[in-house]
C-alpha cells in the first residue's frame, strides 16, 4: 500500500510516497490492565501453598535418576521412547539405540509395533529429539507419522485427539504452556487417570498463567504505553501481547520473569526497527537512521527527519538500561549490528532487487531476531550466564548462525502464505 507523507529530511513540505504494510490494529486494548485473574484475594495464596504441598522439584530430580539408572532392557516401545524423551530433554546421555530392537530383520521399523498406538505416539515424539546424523531417529519419524495420519480417524477420544495435535505440532516444537492447557483437557477424559497429578496440573497452570498475566501488565501498563511510539510512529505494529507470548515459547518457568520481561521489551523495540526499516523509511532516512545508530550518541537526533526523533532518543535510553541491567555483557551487541543489514534490505526492496538466496541470507540472517534473542535470552539464567557465555553467544557460533537460518527462512515461508 502507498502512503504519502509531508516528511523529507531535505525538502521541508515535499510530499514522500512510500511503500507502507497495513497491520491491523492491537487486538487487546485495555484487557490484560483491567482483568485480574485471581477475583478472591484468598485465591491465589492457597493456590500457591496447595502447590508447593504436592510439587517437589528435588523429588523430581531424584525420580528421573532412577529412571535413568534403571534397566530398561525389557520395556516396550512406549515405555523406551518415553524414557529416551524425558532423559534428552533433560541433559541426560542416552544413545538412540535403544531403538534398534523394534527394527525387523530388514532394518526397518516393525509392523508389529503399528498396532500399539501409545508406543507409536511416544516414539514419534522422542524421535523429534535427535541430533544431526541418528538415521534412526528421522527413520522413526516418517514412520509413525505415516501410521499415525493413516489411524487417527479411527481412533476414539481422547487418544484421537492427542494424535491429532501432535501430528499437527509434534511435542518438540509445541509451546509447552499450550499444550499443557490442552493436554490437561485430554487427561480429564482418561479413565485411568491420576487425580491427584490432574489437580496438580491444574494448579500449576493456573498458578504461572497468573504469573504471567500480572508480568505482561507490568510491561504493558508501567513501560510500552509510556513509550507510545505506536503513536508516534502510527504505522508500526503494536504487538505487546504476541511479543510476551513469543517469549514464552523460550522459557515459562516462573525464575524466568526477569529474563522474560527484559526479552519481550527487546522485541518489541527491534519489531518498530523493523517496521521502520521495512515498511516505512526511504532509503534516504533509512540510511541516516543508520548513521545515526552507528555514531550512537544523543547529538546523531540532529541528522534524522522529524518522525524518527523521538524513536531514536528513547531507544538510546532504553538499550542503555538494557546494558546497565546486564553489567556491560555485550549481550546487546547483535542490536546495534543489524543496522547495516536493514539498509542493505532497505536499498533492495526500493531498487526492487531480487536477491539470491545465497545473499538474502547473509544479510537477513543478521536482521532476524534470532542472534540477539540467543544472546538476550540467557538474561536471569543463573550461573550459567557467565560473562564467557554470553561473549560466546555474541561471536556468532555455528549453532546461532543455524538457528538465524532457520528463523528467517520459517519467517518468510509464513510471509509468503
Amino acid at each position: 500500500m502507498e502512503a504519502v507523507s509531508p516528511q523529507s529530511p531535505d525538502a521541508p513540505g515535499h510530499q514522500v510516497v512510500r511503500q507502507c504494510a497495513v497491520y491491523h490494529p492491537d487486538l487487546w486494548g485495555d484487557y490484560f490492565i483491567t482483568h485480574h485473574p485471581c477475583s478472591d484475594e484468598t485465591e491465589a495464596p492457597w493456590m500457591r501453598d496447595r502447590d508447593e504441598e504436592l510439587r517437589e522439584e528435588e523429588e523430581l530430580t531424584e525420580a528421573l535418576k532412577r529412571v535413568y539408572d534403571a534397566d530398561s532392557a525389557n520395556d516396550g516401545l512406549y515405555e523406551v521412547s518415553l524414557r529416551f524423551r524425558l532423559l534428552r530433554e533433560k541433559g541426560y546421555s542416552v544413545t538412540s539405540d535403544v531403538f534398534d530392537k523394534f527394527k525387523d530383520e530388514g532394518g526397518s521399523f516393525s509392523r508389529a509395533s503399528t498396532d500399539d498406538v501409545k508406543g507409536l505416539l511416544s516414539l514419534y515424539n522422542a524421535a523429534y529429539l535427535g541430533t544431526h546424523g541418528e538415521t534412526i531417529l528421522d527413520e522413526a519419524i516418517s514412520f509413525t507419522r505415516s501410521h499415525l495420519t493413516s489411524m487417527v480417524h479411527d481412533l476414539n477420544p481422547p487418544m484421537a485427539t492427542l494424535v491429532s495435535l501432535a501430528l499437527e505440532t509434534p511435542l518438540r516444537r509445541s509451546i509447552k504452556r499450550l499444550f499443557a492447557r490442552h493436554y490437561i483437557s485430554i487427561y480429564q477424559e482418561e479413565p485411568t487417570r491420576n487425580d491427584k497429578i490432574l489437580e496438580l496440573a491444574k494448579l500449576d497452570f493456573h498458578i504461572l498463567q497468573s504469573l504471567h498475566r500480572s508480568k505482561l501488565m507490568i510491561i504493558i501498563d508501567r513501560w510500552w504505553k509510556d513509550l507510545a511510539l505506536t503513536k508516534t510512529l502510527s504505522f508500526a505494529r503494536d504487538r505487546a501481547v504476541e511479543a510476551y507470548y513469543w517469549i514464552l515459547g523460550v522459557y515459562y518457568e516462573p525464575q524466568f520473569s526477569r529474563a522474560r520481561v527484559m526479552t519481550t521489551k527487546i522485541v518489541l523495540i527491534t519489531s518498530i526497527l523493523d517496521d521502520i526499516y521495512d515498511d516505512y523509511s526511504t532509503l534516504e532516512e533509512s540510511q541516516l537512521l543508520t548513521d545515526a545508530i552507528q555514531r550512537w550518541d544523543f547529538e546523531a537526533v540532529d541528522q534524522l527527519p522529524e518522525y524518527l526523533k523521538d524513536f531514536f532518543l528513547k531507544l538510546l535510553i532504553i538499550v542503555q538500561e538494557f546494558e546497565t541491567e546486564l553489567q556491560r555483557r555485550r549481550s546487546l551487541g547483535y542490536f546495534t549490528s543489524r543496522k547495516q543489514a536493514y539498509f542493505v534490505e532497505s536499498r533492495w526492496r526500493d531498487e526492487k532487487y531480487v536477491p539470491t538466496l545465497e545473499e538474502h541470507l547473509g544479510v537477513s540472517k543478521m536482521s532476524s531476531a534470532c542472534p540477539l534473542l540467543a544472546s538476550a535470552s540467557l538474561v536471569g539464567m543463573g550461573e550459567v550466564a557467565s560473562k564467557e557465555a554470553f561473549e560466546w553467544v555474541a561471536s556468532f557460533p555455528k549453532i546461532v548462525e543455524a538457528l538465524a537460518a532457520i528463523g528467517r527462512i520459517m519467517n518468510d515461508i509464513t510471509s509468503y502464505e
